[in-house]
């Protein structure tokens, strides 16, 4: 048996998610000039992570790191959106559907997102995020420190469609 238990809750300007699960895939919910100016914003936008006070201590240290990986749940996700096996890349009609293992939805069997965002301060329980894409609310699983030699991988290859996608929200 698998128990997750929440360690602290997002707080963010980002109310509701960009993508909705629903029975036939994923649906945009914003036109796709509309999206990459979210894209941008969230680029920029500063949320805050509060931490459960039972885990203060476990923070100790990470103020020496500059960005850092947070993993989460979409709380917003219906559980009956999980059974999805197949979706269209950020709900795109004009890209192939893929199996969910091959995108970054939220609607997977297991929702547990992860993000790579810049730890603009510490202040006590509170940390201080840049570039953070979650639901204001969403739970916040674990946190790990981004460290380039664990994790990044040199010349990855990606398929086209999230090549496009990329320069797409990048505004190329």
């Amino acid at each position: 048996m698998i128990e997750l238990h929440p360690i602290g809750t997002v707080r963010s300007d980002i109310k509701t998610p960009s993508l909705t699960a629903n029975k036939d895939g994923l649906t945009r919910d914003q036109r796709l000039q509309v999206a990459r100016e979210e894209h941008r914003r969230t680029r920029e936008l500063v949320s805050e992570i509060a931490i459960n006070e039972e885990y203060g201590d476990l923070l100790d240290g990470l103020e020496g790191f500059s960005h850092i990986l947070v993993l989460y749940w979409p709380h917003l996700l219906p559980p009956e959106r999980r059974s999805l096996k197949k979706v269209h890349p950020m709900g795109l009609q004009e890209f192939p559907e893929q199996g969910v293992f091959a995108t970054c939805s939220p609607a997977r069997p297991n929702p547990v997102l992860v993000s790579a965002v810049k730890l603009v301060a510490r202040e006590g329980l509170i940390l201080r995020v840049q570039g953070f894409e979650a639901v204001d609310g969403s739970p916040v699983v674990d946190i790990k420190p981004y460290n380039p030699g664990y994790f990044r991988i040199e010349s990855p290859i990606i398929p086209e469609w999230m090549r496009r996608i990329r320069a797409e929200a990048a505004g190329e």
